[in-house]
């Protein structure tokens, strides 16, 4: 994106899942992490599909929102065309994270 500086890396799965491991401590397996992760990325696309809405403490909530049809044209032929309408995810960050990205410390 034009403007935008990114420098982050991405965070993989093994990565995640090494981190889940050390933040919840001694007792806990890669192979229970990991199902934990698996669990968590089978239960959210099920609950948004069924129109719900999900919250996570500290660092946002998802939801599914209907975009409108709408007009749009082919570049190749600029034949005017209808995009259908279609329901699409979004992410509203909690004020939380917001702080933790600019450096902010909770109060």
């Amino acid at each position: 994106m034009k403007g935008w500086i990114s420098t982050m890396e991405k965070l993989t799965k093994a990565a995640l899942v090494e981190h889940m491991v050390k933040e919840m401590g001694e007792g806990v397996t890669k192979k229970e992490a990991a199902a934990a992760l698996d669990a968590l990325c089978r239960v959210i696309p099920a609950q948004m599909a069924a129109g719900n809405a999900v919250v996570l403490p500290g660092i946002g909530s998802l939801e599914v929102k209907q975009r409108p049809e709408r007009q749009g044209r082919n570049p190749r032929t600029k034949e005017t065309i209808v995009i259908p309408s279609a329901k699409v995810p979004t992410f509203k960050a909690s004020k939380i994270l917001k702080d933790a990205l600019n450096g902010k410390s909770a109060e």
